[in-house]
């Protein structure tokens, strides 16, 4: 037997071991272990370059996979409050629907403690910038669990959900089961982010998924292609968002709850700027908040350089401008403060 193929065998061993102390289902375990019979056939006969690297990325793939490990909820309406209040300025009737949720979840825990709770599944709908996404965080911020982003955005195709077959060259498990992966545990909060923008060709085949993905009697055995076996999602909680609700399948939308993200009004973009947005990039720039000044005749042309705009993405890019033309500012002239008035404000501001 040569050299490498000793490396090889001991390298089969190291992944034998894995595979038998690892957490995972017990039909999971002898189909690898079949894997890996067949493996060690191979590098005795010499034959083994192309196999091993495909079965050895398969189990480093399946040992990834949170079987049954899971975070512990912290399920502190106080708490969640408090998360809420610190990332979101007004939506009163979103945060409401938010408490009401994990009150729900707090109490099933209680009442049920050896079932799983189908949480149910809420679809934001909301033009871009008012907070779709962030309040996902929010929520996996104030449940104490992990988050899986999965953005659809252009999606092309339902495989890169699934994943591919394991006997395609290159394959690899989808967002899917990349996602858990990624966080550790079984049950994290899981945002479907814009299921609104796939890509035409293929809208149909990833609602297919989608709707095995949000429907319970499904996902409790959901199969990755690459993977090619059952993965309980049943235990992760899914929320998704979208700009509006045309392009989604009414398969899909029977599956959630749909919550309507409100506009806000200059008034409200003030407040968040001068509450959230500001005193973040003020940080991140190095700069203390009385380095820099905006006047109150000025923040309703910051608010609104052009036109309506249902969000806040436009704002912050206006003053992300704004701090970095200060600091500018500060370094090359050796100013203490900035102070943007009327007078100046085409300096600091875009102009359309």
């Amino acid at each position: 037997m040569s050299d490498y193929q000793q490396v090889l065998q001991q390298e089969i061993q190291q992944l034998k071991d894995q595979v038998q102390s690892a957490a995972m289902p017990e039909e999971m375990r002898l189909k690898v272990g079949k894997d890996i019979v067949a493996l060690e056939r191979s590098v005795a006969l010499g034959s083994y370059d192309e196999k091993y690297e495909k079965v050895s990325k398969y189990i480093q793939w399946v040992l990834k996979i949170p079987w049954e490990k899971e975070s512990q909820d912290t399920l502190d309406i106080e708490r969640a409050k408090e998360v809420f209040e610190r990332h979101h300025y007004g939506l009163r009737e979103v945060k409401d629907r938010f408490l009401e949720y994990i009150s729900v979840l707090k109490l099933r825990q209680q009442q049920y403690s050896e079932e799983p709770f189908r949480a149910p599944i809420l679809l934001l709908v909301g033009l871009v910038g008012t907070g779709k996404t962030t309040f996902a965080y929010s929520l996996a911020e104030a449940l104490g669990r992990q988050m899986v982003r999965i953005p659809f955005g252009g999606m092309g195709s339902a495989e890169e959900l699934r994943g591919e077959s394991r006997l395609i060259l290159g394959a690899e498990p989808g967002r899917v089961i990349k996602g858990i992966c990624e966080a550790g545990v079984r049950n994290p909060v899981i945002l479907l982010d814009e299921i609104d923008r796939i890509a035409k060709e293929s809208n149909r085949d990833v609602m297919g998924v989608l709707v095995e993905l949000l429907d319970p009697k499904q996902n409790h055995a959901f199969r990755d292609n690459y993977i090619d076996f059952p993965v309980d999602l049943s235990h992760a909680i899914f929320l998704a968002t979208a700009n509006n609700t045309t392009d989604i399948a009414t398969a899909v939308l029977d599956r959630v709850e749909k919550i309507t993200m409100p506009s806000y009004t200059d008034e409200e973009k003030i407040v968040i700027a001068q509450k959230y947005i500001l005193p973040e990039l003020l940080s991140k720039a190095g700069l203390k908040p009385e380095q820099f000044v905006i006047k109150d005749d000025v923040w309703p042309v910051v608010t609104r350089p052009l036109g309506y705009d249902a969000g806040i993405r436009t704002l912050q890019r206006t003053l992300e401008g704004a701090v970095r033309k200060a600091a500018r500012i500060i370094v090359e002239r050796g100013f203490d403060q900035v102070v943007i008035t009327q007078e100046n404000r085409k300096i600091f501001l875009p102009t359309y």
